[in-house]
């Protein structure tokens, strides 16, 4: 058997409990068999994997992989791809579109560039001046770097308007989802009505299984929001960690609401002229989230940014979209607001620090080895899912910490290259990209030892990067490159 994207199947049925599925054996899962055996195993007995399996996980396929034909044609192409060149970016063909936002053709007719999520079609660039939409595949700068730094300097200086349709969306409701979700979060949710709380949601070896948002919408009601990678993940490790008797139910709305999210120092400017709500500073702080009318649509407006500006992410209902994105256009035009893809989102938070799940944190990470110890509830009296792990390594110090790494511009990082440490090899790269503001090439990844180490073990080593076999000098830090005090967030 071969699946769609060429890896083998392990882990628990989403749709049925203590039904264990291991399949799709080809080529180098027969090599894996061993090992992927022994996983298998210890997720029956102890209900959770027992390491990061994600690339293999069961719950990385979505509603596409429902369809038997559609499988059958992603899957010519994956078996046919098997043993050629892996290029960096690369995308699948096959199967497209299948999942599209509103503003699929009306974004399409303006030069997007898509890429495909979980069947989603995303605009990854928008091709200009007479380029054609269409990635050249390239070990060095591809064909979009230039466009996309354009895109990156006109959310720092002006304004853009991400699709970000895809976002997987669910509603958890009942008299007992606060407490459910107090279990189920690492961070505090027990917070006012219209509050916007940044979580993960840890294992019992306090490994982060989920990175997300959660908005209090109402006493009993919580709308939450991840990555549209992560849908099924998260919808399954959610509803399997309420606790048995509580009242509380999870809900998949993603194919109910379009979002648009209004990032840049522009952004407030152009939402104030089509909207009577106040969304001054003082009226609509960071972190919260109301209703507000745009052109006769009621929009689930959240003051939240992936990109370390100012901005919102605008949830609508779906038959909205375009007459909402219309308004925001025609409204931004004075102010340079322009469409932005999904490459521009990773160089601006790459920028900024902001982790990515499944590459710079995931179950084999804790939120004190990425440097998210803040978004824990430990100072509170709360228990949750993960807590004594996370004590644990509170007391008694960490052997890995995430620090970013910057090199010169004309060095291409694209993640997994290994990290040298004063001549010793002591990881490897998790993300890579390039800072157009900063003018630096970016990566993240851990600093290991088999010892306790802090800050300063970090700060204090000199280190270089093996890129294509050459080891190249860097610099090593640990907070953000960009706005670290949070000023352009929080104006």
């Amino acid at each position: 058997s071969f699946t769609p994207d060429g890896n083998f199947i392990i882990g628990e049925a989403p749709e049925l409990k203590n039904f264990f599925v291991g399949a799709g054996f080809n080529a180098y899962g027969i090599a894996a068999g061993g090992g992927a055996g022994m996983a298998l195993a210890e997720w029956v007995a102890k209900g959770e994997p027992p390491f990061d399996l994600w690339p293999v996980d069961i719950r990385r396929f979505g509603r596409p992989h429902f369809d038997t034909d559609w499988v059958r044609t992603r899957t010519v192409e994956a078996y046919g791809k098997h043993y050629t060149m892996a290029w960096p970016f690369e995308e699948h063909s096959s199967g497209r579109p299948c999942r599209k936002s509103p503003l699929y053709d009306k974004l399409a007719a303006k030069g997007a560039c898509f890429g495909e999520k979980l069947g989603w079609e995303r605009p990854n660039w928008f091709a200009t001046d007479g380029m054609e939409a269409k990635d050249i595949y390239s070990f060095g700068r591809q064909n979009w770097f230039d466009t996309v730094g354009e895109e990156h300097k006109a959310c720092r200086e002006a304004a853009v308007l991400f699709d970000q349709t895809s976002f997987a969306k669910f509603t958890l409701k009942g008299p007992d989802a606060e407490a459910a979700l107090s279990w189920i979060a690492a961070n505090d949710v027990a917070k006012p009505v219209g509050s916007i709380i940044y979580t993960q949601m840890l294992n019992d070896r306090g490994g982060i299984e989920c990175d997300l948002t959660a908005v209090r919408v109402a006493k009993d009601e919580y709308y939450i929001v991840t990555g549209t990678g992560y849908a099924t993940h998260d919808f399954d490790w959610i509803s399997r960690n309420i606790p048995e008797g509580m009242n509380a139910q999870l809900v998949d709305v993603t194919s109910s609401n379009a979002v648009l999210s209004l990032m840049g120092p522009k952004a407030r400017d152009i939402l104030q002229s089509i909207t009577r709500d106040d969304i001054s500073n003082e009226a609509f702080p960071f972190g919260t989230a109301r209703i507000i009318g745009i052109a006769g649509c009621p929009v689930r407006a959240m003051r939240v940014t992936y990109v370390g500006e100012l901005g919102w992410e605008l949830h609508l209902p779906v038959e909205y979209a375009t007459t909402v994105y219309d308004a925001l256009m025609q409204a931004g035009e004075p102010h340079g607001l322009r469409d932005a893809g999904y490459r521009a989102i990773e160089s601006l938070r790459l920028e900024k620090g902001y982790r990515a799940w499944a590459s710079d944190i995931g179950a084999d990470h804790t939120p004190a080895e990425a440097g998210l110890g803040w978004a824990v509830k430990l100072k509170k009296n709360i228990d949750f899912k993960g807590r004594k792990a996370a004590e644990a390594q509170r007391d008694q110090g960490v052997k890995k910490i995430l620090a970013c790494f910057t090199t010169d511009p004309d060095v291409v990082l694209s993640g997994r290259e290994t990290i040298y440490r004063n001549g010793e090899r002591v990881g490897w790269l998790t993300s890579g990209g390039f800072g157009y503001t900063v003018g630096k090439s970016i990566g993240y990844g851990y600093v290991r030892a088999n010892e306790v180490i802090d800050r300063d073990h970090v700060l204090s080593g000199e280190y270089e990067l093996e890129v294509a076999t050459d080891r190249v000098p860097c610099k090593v830090q640990l907070g953000p490159l960009y706005d670290p005090k949070m000023e352009r967030v929080k104006c």
